[in-house]
């Protein structure tokens, strides 16, 4: 077969998602010899004398296709379909259409091929090229192709990654917080997948929309230690709804370390600080006395603070204290710590007399700030004070069992949940 029929073939064949079946059936009848040995193809098919179409080359059909976005327009409006009309009796065979980015535009194709019109959106102040390929009535092709940029915007929705690039504990969620808020389902969903996560090694997760400009996202169980993992957004210039469009977002890259375990029990009155699941070090301490409970749950570390200052003025406690606090390791908004607190050493191991915090000698706490970092696991079991909220207090979020995190997700289509507020007061306790 002639090297000229090949390409007629390739270039003018279409692809059974844009080509109506009226149309699909004659392209197959006219080539129908095509299984047929080479020199029976090369009769039917290839060029000769008679000036077969399908070996010439495509012709302009920049005369024979209408499009509603003018060749090398600056100002195309994403809020517009982009529409493709097939003119003087020609037939629309093929339609592609895509940004620089690569991303492609969906669209459909009418039943007599005539008219193509988009479904998906385009993004705003992007680049696209749109490539048209037709059919003439003597199964001629052509081919038209048309660049085009869509106009800005002046809303747009920020989406603030997080955490920080860097190395975390395996506790550690990944959070998208929003500039705006976003409430119905469907704009809701868009948000949610054009965010991506990738892990090595590949674990299955999920986000939860904490609330209208709020996302977290873990996997059912902690990170694997010394992953690798990813978050992108993919919204910038999407319309998330009219005249609001995705924003410029920074990507992040984190990884886990060791998995850290600070494991307290508040009747026994000893933490179990586990690393990769042996436990390397057990420690004496005291927890909330009456009144002052700590919670109950599992807790991500937020920061570490070498030196912080507490007082009873800030909880409205009736007995005074002001104290000047070593090797804080925060583990609430409201102020939980595990730290040094030399005035207990008495009572670590034997009761507990703290108001909340999570006290131990200071070479303890020293060894404790040492070994751990943003993201461990702090747990606390067999206290007598309310659990842990997932949401409003700091990273509560394995709390949440995996069915009721799912559920606050709006790909897997089930109610989004807020979850509950700590009721907390926002102080540090001790």
């Amino acid at each position: 077969m002639s090297h000229s029929h090949n390409t007629a073939i390739a270039e003018g064949v279409l692809t059974p998602r844009t080509v109506s079946r009226k149309h699909k059936r004659r392209v197959v009848r006219s080539c129908a010899l095509l299984l047929a040995p080479l020199s029976v193809g090369l009769a039917a098919c290839s060029g000769g004398s008679d000036g077969s179409s399908l070996a010439s080359a495509p012709y302009d059909a920049t005369d024979a296709v209408a499009v509603n976005a003018d060749a090398d327009s600056k100002d195309v409006d994403p809020d517009k379909a982009l529409e493709v009309t097939a003119q003087h009796g020609d037939t629309l065979t093929d339609i592609f259409a895509s940004d620089a980015s690569g991303h492609v535009v969906q669209g459909e194709l009418s039943e007599d091929g005539k008219h193509w019109r988009s479904t998906g959106p385009l993004a705003a102040d992007a680049r696209y090229t749109l490539k048209v390929s037709t059919e003439n009535d003597e199964g001629a092709p052509g081919r038209r192709t048309v660049h085009f940029r869509t106009k800005g915007v002046s809303k747009h929705l920020s989406v603030k990654l997080g955490p920080d690039n860097g190395t975390y504990g395996v506790g550690q969620p990944l959070t998208a917080k929003l500039g705006r808020a976003i409430k119905k389902p469907a704009q809701r969903e868009l948000v949610e997948r054009a965010l991506k996560v990738k892990s090595t090694p590949h674990v299955d997760g999920s986000w939860h929309w904490v609330n209208s400009k709020e996302l977290h996202y873990r996997p059912r169980s902690y990170w694997p230690a010394h992953a690798s993992i990813t978050l992108r957004s993919s919204l910038e210039g999407l319309k998330v709804r009219k005249g609001l469009y995705g924003g410029k977002t920074e990507s992040v890259r984190m990884r886990t370390g060791d998995r850290i375990e600070a494991i307290t029990d508040a009747s026994s009155l000893v933490m179990r600080v586990k690393k990769n699941g042996k436990t390397i070090r057990s420690i004496p301490v005291t927890t909330g006395k009456s009144g002052y409970e700590t919670r109950n749950g599992i807790k991500v570390i937020l920061t570490k603070e070498p030196y912080v200052r507490m007082t009873s003025a800030s909880i409205g406690a009736g007995d005074f204290y002001d104290l000047g606090v070593h090797w804080a390791t925060r583990l609430t908004n409201s102020g939980e710590y595990v730290h040094g607190a030399p005035w207990s050493v008495a009572s670590q191991g034997v009761s507990n007399t703290s108001h909340g915090c999570t006290g131990m000698s200071s070479s303890n706490a020293k060894w404790f700030f040492d070994h751990v970092r943003q993201g461990d696991i702090v747990q606390h079991v067999n206290t007598a004070g309310d659990r842990m909220a997932p949401f409003g207090n700091g990273f509560g979020d394995w709390n949440l069992g995996w069915k009721k995190w799912r559920a606050g997700s709006a790909v897997n289509t089930k109610p989004v949940g807020s979850g509950p507020a700590d009721a907390a007061r926002l102080r540090p306790s001790v």
